[in-house]
């Protein structure tokens, strides 16, 4: 697979936590100050892990979240700050649920609604089969482009001729210390890195920008241990594409489930438009 490095202007002191640290300007109102030039819109996964921040910074510690589902309204600026405005719908006795909306410009660019739950004892059972993939030692190194703070290994690819790896290990080799909540957005902000519908791309139609994304929680992870990120293409049709996903740890425990919808449409070219 061909190397792909970001062009983006960065300073050398950024990393991952930094990024999603938020300066709190009023009760529920916070922002991602933290900004850099890059030729692309704002990374999906960076929204989504910041909201999601700005969500649990007002529950309580003891309530991890469990599920999150967003929507991707207007492309943003990685150069410009981002105001996260949280709506406390409901506290209960063991669930809370978070709205959240982000804003540029005066304008929402993403939405996401999270839930959060008092830790639990359940029973423990997994019906799916999880991916079948050696484990990260003696693997190949591939980019994770646009990804701050990440390494990754490549193992055997179940759709080879794609052209983004659908199934990878990563881990984020910045300091994360115990926060749950901080290991939670990094699994966010990974979750939405390549596309599941990759291997379904030709010289005709493609995948293209992010409608929304959805996260359950299953299990506790950490992101500075390695997690294996499968995608499976589900359909396409009607200008749209779905996948699912699952992350899941080096011992075989399903840490995450994902499913994403994208646009899935004719390449410009395809439709005979010349770009200028």
């Amino acid at each position: 697979m061909a190397s792909v490095t970001p062009m983006r202007s960065v300073p050398d002191h950024l990393t991952l936590p930094r990024l999603l640290e938020l300066e709190q300007l009023d009760r529920d109102l916070y922002r991602g100050d933290t900004v850099f030039e890059e030729p692309h819109s704002l990374y999906g996964g960076q929204v989504a892990a910041q909201a999601l921040m700005a969500a649990g910074r007002t529950v309580a510690p003891d309530r991890p979240p469990h599920s999150l589902h967003g929507y991707f309204l207007r492309a943003g600026d990685a150069g410009r700050p981002t105001v996260f405005r949280v709506d406390r719908d409901r506290d209960g006795r063991t669930f809370s649920a978070r709205r959240v909306a982000a804003v540029q410009d005066g304008e929402v660019i993403f939405s996401l609604s999270a839930s959060f739950q008092v830790e639990e004892e359940g029973r423990e059972h997994v019906t799916e089969d999880l991916p079948d993939a050696p484990g990260p030692e003696g693997l190949p190194p591939t980019p994770v482009p646009r990804l701050f703070s990440f390494e990754a290994r490549l193992p055997p690819q179940p759709y080879p001729d794609s052209r983004w790896p659908t199934r990878f290990w990563a881990r984020c080799d910045a300091g994360l210390g115990d926060d749950r909540l901080l290991h939670s957005a990094v699994l966010t902000y990974l979750s939405d890195v390549f596309s599941g519908l990759s291997p379904l791309a030709d010289q005709e139609w493609s995948s293209q920008s992010s409608l929304d994304h959805a996260l359950w929680f299953h299990r506790p992870a950490r992101l500075d241990d390695w997690v294996l990120l499968d995608m499976v293409p589900r359909t396409t049709g009607g200008g749209r594409g779905w996948y699912t996903g699952t992350i899941t740890s080096p011992e075989g425990g399903l840490l995450a489930s994902l499913a994403q919808e994208t646009l899935f449409r004719r390449r410009r070219s395809a439709r005979g438009v010349t770009s200028t």
